[in-house]
């Protein structure tokens, strides 16, 4: 008995599948860490485009605030007829879904004309326009995941009769942990990790709804 022992003591025979079976779930967890860091970046890229085409979309086609886009800072902001639009008049101003309506204030020691949104059911198709447009390229985002910011750029002139009197700096931005990122690895856990924000901005060109992109 003590002769079988030793000699399966030194039988070295199945030592490769042993070895292989303690360093194979350290290969696949290295394997699928692999997979989910492509993941990550594509999700973050798929992100990030979604933010330029939405603001590309902004920037050609209606103001959210529309209030904002009509308002004439010569009848009643107190301009003279092609003076520019100083930050005292109009220092940005920022928008978002908040209870199925779209909310515009202004920016915190900003000056914006009021109302800033004139016509609700307007402002909400314009912002859920853009939103369309990003679910384009990133299908999970939501209304309430974006933010649409209209900020002071320099540009813009009293009694414009071509449209706004301001040319704001428009950013679209996804919100900082709206949206989740979710791990293979961490998928026996029902884990994620939340993303980060992600912005772009472009100068208005048009803001009347009068050029398609």
């Amino acid at each position: 008995m003590m002769r079988i022992f030793a000699r399966l003591v030194r039988d070295d025979r199945a030592g490769s599948a042993a070895e292989f079976a303690l360093v194979l779930p350290l290969l696949i967890i290295f394997l699928f860490g692999i997979i989910d860091v492509g993941r990550f970046m594509w999700t973050c890229n798929r992100a990030e485009k979604a933010t330029q085409m939405g603001v590309r979309f902004a920037v050609a086609t209606d103001m959210i605030p529309n209030g904002l886009a009509n308002y004439s800072f010569v009848v009643s902001g107190g301009l003279t007829q092609g003076d520019p639009i100083p930050q005292s008049s109009f220092g940005g101003a920022s928008c978002k879904i908040s209870g199925g309506a779209v909310s515009c204030t202004c920016n915190t020691g900003a000056t914006c004309p009021s109302p800033l949104v004139s016509n609700s059911a307007t402002a909400l198709t314009a912002f859920n326009n853009v939103v369309a447009r990003m679910r384009l390229f990133m299908p999970e985002i939501t209304s309430s995941a974006v933010k649409v910011d209209y900020d002071y750029s320099g540009l813009g002139y009293a009694g414009d009769p071509n449209g706004s009197d301001v040319a704001p700096l428009v950013k679209v931005s996804i919100l900082p942990n709206a949206l989740a990122f979710r791990p293979i690895t961490l998928a026996a856990f029902k884990g994620s990790i939340n993303l980060p924000a992600f912005t772009s901005a472009l100068t208005m060109e048009d803001g009347q709804g009068t050029v398609a992109n």
